[in-house]
């Protein structure tokens, strides 16, 4: 998680130095947004923007996710949006994988009802028309957050500052943003995930209907702004946590928890019916759930990688409940 104390100075590449030099000018600093947007986006020196391995068990890799399990999590996906879109034909609607990890996304290897299914890559142009199931696994949290840190009186927020290629945290000028809680104690830490709200309205904004489902790792604003002192900011390398958010910038994962209460706001102002945040274990128990008896049946006298992948994906101390699951429709 993030820490209000100064972490150790980290050292970059000439590269990056050049890019956050060219973006930060005179002041040599950006806002903690500003430069996770360099880290991950950035072309050729961005963590996402590289071509690399970076979920899996593999050499090289640094985390792993509900799609590292197989296809039997595209199964349960495909069987889940199915049953959600009620008595409507899945053969007219398009299944739209947002921020795919892979060419073939979740649905590679998978018999899927759907009349089509496409990917977009993270941070690729997303265009999105007609009838659609759009679909992400770990989109949102990519995205860059601000960091907020409050002192006394005020909220100020934190930025990075490099000077002779080294960087460090910053605290910035006094922010006066509105819904930041005033009642909270000093030193507090709120990690906001802005751009993961501005990233649903773009969207949401487009012209298509059907059903969105995003799976991810969330918390209410509640949450963020009275359980999490030290924010839930962390970085991923190698399948380590870390908090030093500034070490090793292009070569290392940045995230926080996005809030559900945010995104669930902005699919209600687009017209999306009663918008359901629920865990992962739940939804697919819910909506895939003849899916998994029929799976369990079939495995039921071996441990399978198929079985073990199932029990990883439901099971509460793995994924079943570290991660979300919000969805809606639109007609």
């Amino acid at each position: 998680m993030g820490s209000s104390a100064t972490p150790a100075p980290s050292v970059v590449s000439p590269e990056f130095a050049r890019l956050f030099s060219a973006q930060a000018g005179p002041a040599g600093t950006l806002t903690f947004a500003q430069f996770m947007a360099l880290a991950l986006y950035a072309p050729e020196v961005g963590y996402y923007s590289r071509t690399k391995a970076r979920v899996g068990y593999g050499p090289g890799t640094d985390f792993f996710t509900a799609s590292t399990s197989g296809p039997i999590f595209g199964e349960l996906i495909a069987a889940a949006c199915a049953k959600l879109l009620g008595d409507r034909d899945p053969r007219e609607f398009t299944f739209v994988e947002l921020g795919a990890e892979t060419e073939g996304g979740v649905l590679t290897g998978v018999t899927h009802p759907f009349g089509r299914a496409r990917t977009v890559q993270l941070g690729s142009s997303i265009q999105l028309q007609g009838p659609c199931v759009v679909f992400s696994n770990e989109l949102f949290d990519a995205q860059p957050f601000h960091r907020f840190v409050f002192r006394r009186t005020a909220w100020r927020e934190l930025g990075v500052e490099l000077r002779d290629g080294v960087l460090t945290e910053v605290e910035l000028s006094t922010t006066t943003t509105a819904s930041l809680p005033q009642d909270v104690p000093g030193g507090y830490i709120i990690d906001a995930p802005l751009a993961a709200s501005t990233l649903l309205d773009e969207i949401a904004a487009q012209p298509w209907t059907g059903l969105f489902v995003a799976c991810d790792y969330g918390k209410s604003w509640a949450e963020l702004t009275t359980a999490t002192p030290a924010g839930t900011a962390r970085a991923y390398f190698r399948h380590t946590q870390s908090n030093d958010l500034l070490a090793q910038p292009g070569d290392q994962d940045l995230t926080c928890h996005i809030c559900w209460d945010w995104l669930v706001e902005r699919l209600t102002a687009h017209r999306f019916e009663h918008p359901i945040v629920e865990s992962q274990e739940t939804f697919l128990i819910r909506h895939a759930g003849a899916l998994i008896a029929a799976t369990s049946v079939a495995e039921a006298s071996r441990l399978s990688p198929k079985k073990l992948a199932l029990m990883q994906l439901l099971h509460p101390a793995h994924l079943g409940q570290k991660f979300q699951v919000l969805h809606a429709l639109r007609q």
